[in-house]
């Protein structure tokens, strides 16, 4: 069945009613009705930007999903992440405007910290200058069911050059479950998965690769290693937790 995020209604109406008025007004300037059908493929495009497909969420123990559906573009090796309080490694998904653009929760966690950053519209393909400068909303995901929960993501939603909105679900002290909808960025964007050294990720996903949110694995993760490991890996990063040189940009 077709679902529909509820986030779009707004955009489906008005679209609707203006590209339906041009539709009408093209077949009567014309004196050709099918002249005005020439809007129905922009029509047909305005609801499937919207649309929020159900999606298997892996069972497995120790996995992170991915946040959102598009392609990977960059992965990346973060010597130290203000907000992880460590090094870590970033995985950079871009959004083209014909992707779901809906996000989700890589992992069970509970929300920490929410940060709202104004900026700029940098095309997001643009890796390093996108992730640094534009409008962003970063959420910081923390151990779920613990009394003093450490970070053990955060999921950064990224403008792009025609994105103008990032909405977000998420509210702090909110347990998430993986898999779970936490927002969206309308109209082509980027989505970063940080994660932090000590979960010891291996990535199982190559630059260029597609992914769909919630539903493909992004990196296998050992959290029996324990956060106490943040300061040694900040000195020197064990390289086995990284992906191959071929698919790491730096």
């Amino acid at each position: 069945m077709f679902h529909l995020t509820r986030h779009g209604w707004r955009e489906m109406l008005i679209g609707s009613i203006v590209l339906i008025g041009v539709g009408i007004f093209l077949g009567w300037a014309t004196n050709l009705w099918w002249i005005g059908l020439i809007v129905l493929p922009v029509l047909v495009w305005l609801f499937a930007f919207f649309r929020d497909p159900h999606r298997v969420v892996p069972t497995q123990p120790n996995v992170m999903v991915s946040p959102a559906d598009g392609v990977v573009s960059d992965i990346t090796q973060i010597p130290y992440h203000e907000l992880l309080g460590g090094s870590c490694v970033r995985v950079g998904i871009f959004l083209s405007v014909f992707n779901v653009h809906l996000n989700r929760a890589p992992c069970d966690a509970k929300v920490l910290d929410l940060r709202y950053v104004k900026g700029r519209f940098i095309n997001a393909m643009k890796h390093d200058d996108a992730s640094s400068q534009n409008e962003s909303n970063t959420i910081v995901l923390g151990q779920p069911d613990q009394p003093n929960p450490r970070p053990i993501a955060v999921v950064k939603q990224i403008v792009g050059l025609i994105a103008r909105r990032i909405i977000c679900d998420c509210q702090i002290d909110q347990d998430l479950q993986r898999g779970q909808r936490i927002g969206m960025i309308k109209f082509g964007s980027r989505t970063e998965l940080y994660i932090p050294t000590w979960l010891q990720p291996r990535i199982k996903v190559q630059i260029g690769q597609k992914v769909r949110g919630a539903s493909d694995i992004i990196a296998w993760i050992d959290p029996a290693t324990g956060p106490d490991k943040i300061d040694a890996d900040i000195a020197a990063p064990q390289q086995s937790y990284w992906p191959s040189e071929s698919e790491v940009t730096t």
